[in-house]
């Protein structure tokens, strides 16, 4: 077995994670916490399991909280390109080998942050008679809004010779994030844990290729699995759900969100103008109550 890439700091991440082979040999990392109705958390690019440790911690007493690494990130194994594709439907793979290796039965409620969004809305088009409610922070399932410009910071990521070196080599992607997707400075020991994934060249590949993946157009070989997922965001119309969003997040900003209440006009919305893209880093305890109300617990 593949040696995990760093040790969690026990009193921030105090969970005794498990472990399966999703395929090919690669270990995928994953928390399965607690008992009761299943409630699958997905995290984005380039955070991992640790973005919902405050949520497991306050929901385990009465639901059973599945929280993946994904593939490359946090304690998940971060195999070369020619063993893993790095793609948007890898991910979605990933997903549906866990839920079944793990055997989480029965509808579930998705959580969704970043990338999540298009994993979990992607899983869901797929078996929408699984998802029984949906939990949205900060993401997306479906194409840029209309007139949202891609913010340049990730174009020259997605889109340039400079990418590799800036995430890969300088680990900027990373180091930035951690600064400027929180409204609220991070202390130093959760500053640490969010880049202790990222230490080496080789397991930054992940971050690059979660960026080079953004589906904007039809050439992209992530679009059709986000065509797929927004036209089955319909089938969801009669289904709770309960949006939490960050209003000073520079990349999913207001017309994300407004896009959300469009399409879910009867979702329960509540906006942390004081909250960027890590919202739970900055508003977890106000999120807590409001989850564990809208799950019924």
């Amino acid at each position: 077995m593949t040696p995990p890439p760093f040790a969690p700091d026990p009193l921030l991440y105090p969970f005794r994670g498990r472990s399966f082979d999703r395929g090919g040999g690669i270990r995928m990392h994953f928390l399965d916490e607690g008992a009761g109705p299943p409630v699958v958390m997905l995290h984005g690019n380039p955070w991992w399991s640790f973005f919902y440790r405050d949520l497991v911690l306050g929901l385990r007493d009465r639901f059973r909280c599945v929280v993946p690494d994904h593939v490359g990130m946090g304690l998940s194994d971060a195999p070369g390109d020619g063993s893993y594709g790095y793609t948007l439907r890898s991910r979605v793979e990933d997903l549906e080998r866990l839920l079944d290796g793990a055997g989480v039965e029965g509808p579930v409620t998705l959580v969704l942050h970043d990338w999540g969004g298009m994993i979990g809305m992607a899983w869901a088009a797929r078996r929408p008679e699984r998802v029984a409610r949906l939990v949205v922070l900060n993401t997306a399932a479906f194409r840029l809004p209309a007139g949202k410009r891609f913010p340049p910071e990730l174009r020259w990521v997605r889109d340039t010779p400079l990418g590799p070196f800036l995430v890969r080599g300088l680990n900027l992607f990373v180091r930035g994030g951690v600064k400027r997707c929180v409204r609220r400075p991070m202390t130093e020991a959760v500053r640490a844990a969010y880049l202790a994934p990222w230490r080496s060249f080789d397991r930054r590949r992940a971050a690059l290729r979660f960026v080079q993946d953004i589906p904007l157009g039809p050439g992209d070989r992530a679009w059709p699995l986000l065509e797929e997922a927004e036209a089955a965001l319909p089938r969801f119309a009669a289904t709770p759900v309960l949006v939490c969003w960050g209003m000073g997040d520079f990349v999913f900003d207001g017309a994300f969100l407004a896009e959300w209440e469009r399409r879910f006009p009867a979702a329960e919305v509540h906006r942390f103008e004081d909250a960027g893209h890590l919202v739970l880093e900055d508003a977890g305890g106000r999120i807590l109550p409001l989850l564990r109300r809208f799950l019924g617990g």
